[in-house]
């Protein structure tokens, strides 16, 4: 009898649901779209600092260099250069030392930062930089018996090269450089690798302290051909590739472009006893901030930055964007879905003041208040759940649409890559070669709405509530009608 009934009034009142559904599918669309680009924007922001620090850190712990500090110098011996035929000096050598902008501090702080209570792991790096120049120098433009060149540490991967005359002809050279990161050997939980997967080959291991093996990152592996099983020269000795790694998240690059033992790196850098970074997981992700305290008391001359803290340093149209789908998105959806609720429980009040007799006459008949009200409620949480999944198919379709589009969002490097610190100057915290991931991720981090269930949890509820709102009203407005007084209003 209720079914039956209810498809009736339905049936017959076809314009009135429609409108009813439209205005609630609407409104939930936008609702679902909003809260799938606040979930994106968030996931993007996620991705931002992943690049700066790792997955698994809380707190990184980096002192700030000194201006101007980072410039590598070539001093070239008689092992470094070769006479050519036509009298000019061929030079070659390979240096590793500390990143441009990375101050290194001892690394008996790690100890220190290990015993403070709240502490679950954590792990020091070295960031460093190879530096590779290669060059014939004319006769009379040089220095046959040694000399000494200086460049700056800030190159990046490609090489770079410059050329002149003096002498009896000209003069060139190329200077190439790459990121290089000391990590302990067999840590992935914590740190620079705890935001990577493996490519192929494998992690570097706890044997493998003091020997020359490397990982490398999966696209600096590619630009420069190298697989597992490649040699790559560093500091004037061969490594041997063990394993190449990518980036978990949607930035193309990790965070250094090679990694090697801590302790190979602190001998070929001459900075043996020396960190620059370390990363720290809490114990407790609420014991933060105590944390960051009692790091700062434990170590009061280094720099304790947070994943906030990192955070609070992202800007650009990343921040732009969160900060207007987190106050003007929401307060939007918040008014259309309450113009929506309006309408529906407009529209039913409307309808039962055109059934009066109709209820009367049920009422007259023997249909109690509650019978009534249940009726009302039922047609208006069919409408309800029309508009719901009508409003759930096209903000799905909105969602997919945004993810075929693919828009980009950015962050100021220039700023993430200061939060990082490692590798930017005057930085304090972040990833080794933190600068150059940073500022990676900031030029192209893709917007891409996650589709989960709890999307269509949100869209089936907002339509049961839209529709018990209205039926509410409209039951108690056909409830307060009397079997007289219904007959005398429309006699």
């Amino acid at each position: 009898m209720f079914a039956t009934y209810l498809r009736r009034e339905l049936s017959n009142r076809k314009k009135q649901s429609i409108i009813i559904a439209i205005g609630m599918a609407l409104a939930i669309a936008l609702v679902i779209l909003v809260n799938g680009v606040s979930a994106a924007v968030k996931d993007a922001e996620t991705t931002a600092l992943s690049s700066v620090n790792g997955v698994g850190t809380d707190i990184t712990i980096s002192k700030t260099a000194k201006p101007g500090s980072g410039n590598q110098r070539f001093a070239f011996g008689s092992g470094d250069q070769s006479s050519a035929s036509d009298g000019s000096t061929k030079l070659s050598q390979s240096t590793l030392a500390a990143a441009m902008g990375t101050a290194t501090y001892s690394s008996s702080a790690l100890k220190k930062v290990k015993a403070v209570d709240g502490v679950s792991a954590a792990t020091a790096t070295l960031s460093l930089r190879n530096s590779t120049f290669s060059g014939q120098i004319a006769q009379g433009s040089g220095t046959s018996g040694g000399g000494t060149t200086g460049q700056s540490g800030a190159g990046g991967g490609a090489p770079s090269g410059a050329s002149g005359t003096g002498g009896s002809g000209p003069s060139s050279f190329n200077v190439d450089s790459f990121s290089v990161a000391g990590i302990t050997p067999g840590t992935t939980k914590v740190g620079p690798m705890s935001s990577t997967e493996l490519s192929s080959g494998r992690y570097l291991k706890a044997s493998d302290d003091g020997t020359y093996v490397t990982v490398l990152d999966a696209s600096y592996a590619k630009s420069e051909s190298l697989k597992v099983g490649s040699t790559l020269t560093m500091g004037g000795k061969k490594f041997t590739v063990v394993g190449i790694v990518k980036s978990t998240s949607s930035d193309s690059t990790t965070a250094s472009n090679t990694y090697i033992p801590l302790d190979t790196a602190q001998k070929l850098a001459d900075l043996d006893g020396k960190v620059s970074n370390i990363y720290v997981s809490a114990a407790s992700a609420g014991d933060v901030a105590t944390l960051k305290t009692a790091l700062e008391k434990v170590l009061p001359s280094v720099t304790v930055n947070t994943q906030a803290d990192l955070a609070s340093s992202i800007s650009g149209s990343l921040s732009t964007v969160s900060t207007l789908v987190a106050n003007l998105g929401t307060w939007l959806s918040l008014l259309v879905l309450a113009a929506a609720f309006l309408i529906a429980v407009l529209f039913t009040i409307s309808g039962v003041g055109r059934r009066t007799k109709e209820f009367g006459t049920l009422k007259a008949i023997g249909w109690s208040n509650g019978r009534i009200v249940r009726q009302v409620t039922g047609e208006s949480l069919v409408n309800g759940l029309i508009g719901g999944a009508i409003g759930t198919v096209v903000g799905i379709a909105a969602i997919v649409i945004v993810n075929l589009i693919s828009p980009t969002l950015s962050t100021d490097g220039a700023t993430a890559g200061a939060a990082g610190g490692a590798g930017a100057p005057g930085g304090g915290g972040g990833a080794p070669g933190a600068a150059q991931a940073a500022s990676s991720a900031a030029t192209a981090i893709s917007l891409h709405i996650p589709f989960t269930g709890g999307i269509v949890l949100i869209a089936v509820g907002l339509a049961v509530l839209g529709g018990l709102i209205a039926g509410a009203f409209g039951g108690w407005r056909a409830a307060r009608l009397r079997p007289a007084e219904a007959f005398r209003s429309v006699a």
